[in-house]
C-alpha cells in the first residue's frame, strides 16, 4: 500500500530537518580534550581567560618578544586560542572575539594639601582634589627618604562621612636598599577628599608631601588584577652557598611575566635567577629568563619587601630557580605564585540557553566569523560577564596526541663495538630525558666531546635520535670519608701536626668536579689540600704525592655552623683521594660529610610505543651524532619529560651474546681454543710445505 501524500510529506520534512541539524552540529567528534560549561545570559557577555583554559588551548596565548614586564600590556598575541569553539545546546557553533582590553589612560590629577591636627601617636595631612572624581591610587611625592612608616588611607566626599581605602598599609623609601612603595593603590571609588593618618607610636613625625596626586579612571576602564597561579616546586641538589628550585608550571607556553615569593623570616637581600632549557647549537643548555634581587628590610612589626622576580614567557614547562644564600642559611621558602601578563577577553552574544566551550585541539586554525564586523563597536570594558564551569576531559577514545609523530629510529649501529651497554628502564611512550650518572661520564668520551660516543640503541639494532641536555644544578655523589695513617709516599715528616683523611671516587677518570668537605667545628683556621699516591717513575725514584687541590678554611663564630669547604678537582686516573689537614698545635679537625659536584647531563628522547632501549658508549672512534631531532626544537622543548634510570653497566659484547653459549664457552677458555687451532693449522702448512720440496738426485 502506498502512503498517503501528507505521510510523504511529513516524512520529508522529517528528514530536511533531520539533514538541518545535521548539519548545524558542526561539533567535530574526537578531537577536543576538554569541555566546560559557560554560565551565561542573553545578550553580549564577556569571558576572562583563566588557567584552565590557558593550559588545554592549543596553541596557548603567548605574548610577543620584549613585553615582559608584569605592568605592560601586549598589544597583540603570538597566538590566540585557535583552537577554542563554543556551543549552544543544539550542537551549532556560537561565534567569538578575542579581545585586547584598551589600557587605561594615566590622567593624574594634583590636589591641595593640609597638614591634620596631630597627637601624641599619630599625625598626617588631607588632599582636596577639587571635585567628586573616580580615583584608583594616590602618590606621594617630596618625603625626605630614608623613611618606613605604617598608615591609613581614607576617602570621603564631603569631609563628614570617611571610608577606609587602606587599613595599616606601609609606605616606604630606602634608597640605600633599592626599595621604595609611595603610590597606595585601593579599589576605584568616587572621592573628592583623601586622607593619610602615620603612626608615629614608635617614629618620629612626618614631613608634609611636596605633592599628592590621584589617578582618574573611568570606572568601566579599571583593569582587573593580574592572574596569578600557585607553582609547585621542589629543592634540587646545589653547592654550598646556593639554593636550587626546580618550579613546575601548569604547562609549557604560558604568558607567565613574574614569579613571586612568599618567604619567611626577616632580612632579606639576595639574588636569584630562573633559568630554562633552549636549543643552542644543537644541544640544550641552561639559559636566563629572568633574575632580579630580592629584597626585605624590617623594622620592629614594619617591613618593606621586593620579592618579585620578573621573567620573559618561559617555553618550557619546568624552569630552574636559583638563589644565591652567600653565607646565609637558605631560605624560608613558603610558596611561588605565576603573575600572567594581562589577557585578552572572550566576546560572545548568546540567547540566554546553554553554552558549552570545547578545546585542545591543535590541528584547528582560529576561525572567523562575521562577528569580526562589530569589533571597532566593542566596548569590552562596559560588557557583563559570563562564568566558566567545572573542565570536563574528554575520553581517551576522544583525546587527540600532544605531541606530533617524532623520529624513534636512525641509521643501523652494532652495540658489540662499545665497551658499555646499559638498559634504559621501561616505560609509556613520549618525551622522556635519561640523566647520565657518574659511571657513564667516567666511561663515556664524556662532556669534553659532548658525549660524542652515547647511542640509544633499539630491540631492531637501530639508532634512536636524542638531543643532550647540559644542566645547571650539579650531580651530587656522596663519598665515604675515613682517617688514615701518613702515606707511604710521604718522604720526609711534616713541619707541623697533619691529618690524613681518605675519600674513595666511584669511578676514575670523572670530569673535572669539586669535592665539598663538611665539619662540625666551630672556631678553626686549617689549610687543605688533597692529593693522589703515585708509584715511582721515570721522574721520580720513589712513591710520590702528586697535589690536586688545596685552600684555606676557617670559621671565627662560635654561634653558626661553619661553611662547607668547596675543592675544584681536575680529572684523575685514580680512584683514591688523600685529604692533608695541617693542624698547627691544635687538635683533629673532624670531617663529617664529603660530596663530589660533577656537571649534570642528560638525554632527551622518544619512545615509540613500549620499545626496549639500550643505551651504549665506550668508543673513541666516533664523533658526535646528527640527527634530525634537533632541528625539531618544537616537539623536543615545551613538553615534559619523564626522567626514567639506566640499568648497571655491561659489556657490549656480553649483552649480544647467547647465555647459553657464554655458559658453554668463556673468554679464556675461547682464547686457549684459538691458539690451539692457529698452532694446529701452522703445523699442517709445515708438513704440507715439506712434502713439496724436490728431493737430491739417486
Amino acid at each position: 500500500m502506498k502512503p498517503s501524500p501528507s505521510v510523504r510529506l511529513a516524512v520529508c520534512a522529517m528528514a530536511a530537518t533531520a539533514v538541518t541539524i545535521s548539519a548545524q552540529d558542526s561539533r567535530p567528534s574526537g578531537k577536543f580534550r576538554f569541555e566546560r560549561p559557560i554560565v551565561s545570559t542573553a545578550g553580549p557577555q564577556r569571558l576572562r581567560v583563566d588557567t584552565p583554559l590557558l593550559v588545554g588551548s592549543q596553541p596557548p596565548i603567548s605574548v610577543p618578544e620584549g613585553r615582559f614586564g608584569p605592568e605592560q600590556s601586549p598589544l597583540r598575541y603570538a597566538a590566540a586560542l585557535n583552537d577554542l569553539r563554543l556551543y549552544d545546546a543544539s550542537g551549532r557553533e556560537v561565534p567569538y572575539l578575542v579581545v585586547v582590553p584598551a589600557a587605561p589612560a594615566a590622567d593624574w590629577i594634583q590636589g591641595r594639601i593640609a597638614a591634620t591636627p596631630a597627637t601624641e601617636k599619630a599625625s598626617g595631612f588631607e588632599t582636596d582634589f577639587g571635585d567628586l572624581t573616580t580615583i584608583d591610587r594616590v602618590s606621594l611625592t617630596g618625603i625626605p627618604a630614608p623613611f618606613m612608616k605604617r598608615a591609613n588611607l581614607e576617602g570621603s566626599g564631603d569631609r563628614a562621612r570617611w571610608a577606609v581605602l587602606l587599613n595599616q598599609t606601609t609606605v616606604f623609601d630606602l634608597p640605600d636598599s633599592q626599595l621604595q612603595q609611595l603610590e597606595l593603590a585601593f579599589t576605584p571609588g568616587s572621592y573628592r577628599y583623601v586622607r593619610v593618618t602615620w603612626d608615629d607610636s614608635n617614629s618620629a613625625k612626618m614631613p608634609l608631601p611636596t605633592a599628592v596626586a590621584a589617578r582618574r579612571v573611568a570606572r568601566e576602564q579599571v583593569p582587573l588584577p593580574p592572574l596569578t597561579t600557585a607553582i609547585a616546586f621542589e629543592q634540587r641538589p646545589s653547592e654550598p652557598g646556593k639554593s636550587r628550585y626546580r618550579l613546575r608550571l601548569p604547562a609549557a607556553h604560558l604568558p607567565i611575566v613574574a614569579f613571586d615569593l612568599d618567604v619567611g623570616g626577616g632580612y632579606v637581600f639576595r639574588r636569584a635567577s630562573v633559568t630554562e632549557s633552549r636549543l643552542m647549537s644543537g644541544k640544550l643548555v641552561p639559559a636566563v629568563i629572568g633574575e632580579a634581587t630580592l629584597r626585605r628590610v624590617v623594622q620592629r612589626d614594619l617591613a618593606a619587601t621586593a620579592l618579585r622576580i620578573p621573567v620573559g614567557p618561559p617555553a618550557e614547562p619546568e624552569v630552574d630557580l636559583t638563589i644565591d644564600d652567600g653565607n646565609n642559611l637558605p631560605l624560608d621558602l613558603k610558596g611561588i605564585a605565576a603573575i600572567f601578563a594581562e589577557l585578552p577577553w572572550i566576546y560572545f552574544e548568546g540567547d540566554g540557553g546553554a553554552i558549552v566551550a570545547r578545546y585542545g585541539d591543535a590541528s584547528l586554525q582560529a576561525p572567523e566569523y562575521d562577528l569580526e564586523a562589530a569589533r571597532p563597536s566593542i566596548r569590552i570594558e562596559n560588557v557583563p560577564d559570563a562564568a566558566w564551569g567545572n573542565t570536563r576531559v574528554l575520553q581517551l577514545s576522544e583525546a587527540v596526541a600532544l605531541v606530533a609523530p617524532m623520529p624513534t629510529g636512525g641509521a643501523p649501529i652494532d652495540a658489540t663495538l662499545f665497551h658499555y651497554v646499559r638498559s634504559i628502564s621501561a616505560g609509556d611512550p613520549g618525551l622522556m630525558a635519561v640523566p647520565l650518572d657518574a659511571a657513564a661520564l667516567a666511561h663515556s668520551s664524556g662532556p669534553r666531546t659532548d658525549f660524542a660516543d652515547v647511542r640509544v640503541i633499539d630491540a631492531n639494532g637501530r639508532q634512536v635520535p636524542y638531543v643532550l641536555e647540559r644542566r645547571d644544578e650539579p650531580l651530587a655523589v656522596d663519598l665515604q670519608i675515613e682517617q688514615r695513617d701518613a702515606p707511604a709516599a710521604l718522604n720526609s715528616s711534616p713541619s707541623e701536626e697533619t691529618s690524613y683523611y681518605r675519600v674513595r671516587l666511584p669511578f676514575a677518570n670523572l670530569p673535572s668536579a669539586r669535592l665539598v668537605l663538611t665539619t662540625t667545628a666551630r672556631v678553626f683556621d686549617r689549610t687543605v689540600g688533597v692529593s693522589v699516591e703515585r708509584p715511582a717513575d721515570d721522574r721520580h725514584r720513589d712513591a710520590w704525592l702528586a697535589p690536586v687541590a688545596s685552600a684555606r678554611w676557617g670559621h671565627a663564630d662560635r654561634e653558626t655552623p661553619a661553611s662547607s669547604l668547596t675543592l675544584q678537582l681536575s680529572s684523575t686516573d685514580q680512584t683514591d683521594l688523600l685529604i692533608a689537614i695541617r693542624e698547627g698545635d691544635n687538635s683533629r679537625l673532624p670531617l663529617t660529610a664529603a660530596r663530589l659536584l660533577l656537571p649534570s647531563y642528560r638525554v632527551r628522547l622518544f619512545r615509540a610505543g613500549s620499545a626496549m632501549l639500550r643505551m651504549a658508549y665506550g668508543r673513541d672512534d666516533l664523533g658526535p651524532p646528527r640527527y634530525d631531532l634537533a632541528l625539531l626544537a618544537p616537539q623536543v622543548l615545551g613538553v615534559t619529560a619523564r626522567e626514567v634510570s639506566l640499568s648497571a653497566e655491561e659489556s657490549g659484547q656480553a649483552a649480544q651474546t647467547n647465555p647459553a653459549v657464554a655458559a658453554l664457552m668463556s673468554p679464556r677458555l675461547f682464547w686457549g681454543v684459538l691458539v690451539v687451532a692457529v698452532v694446529v693449522l701452522l703445523a699442517v702448512l709445515v708438513r704440507l710445505i715439506k712434502r713439496e720440496q724436490p728431493t737430491g738426485p739417486a
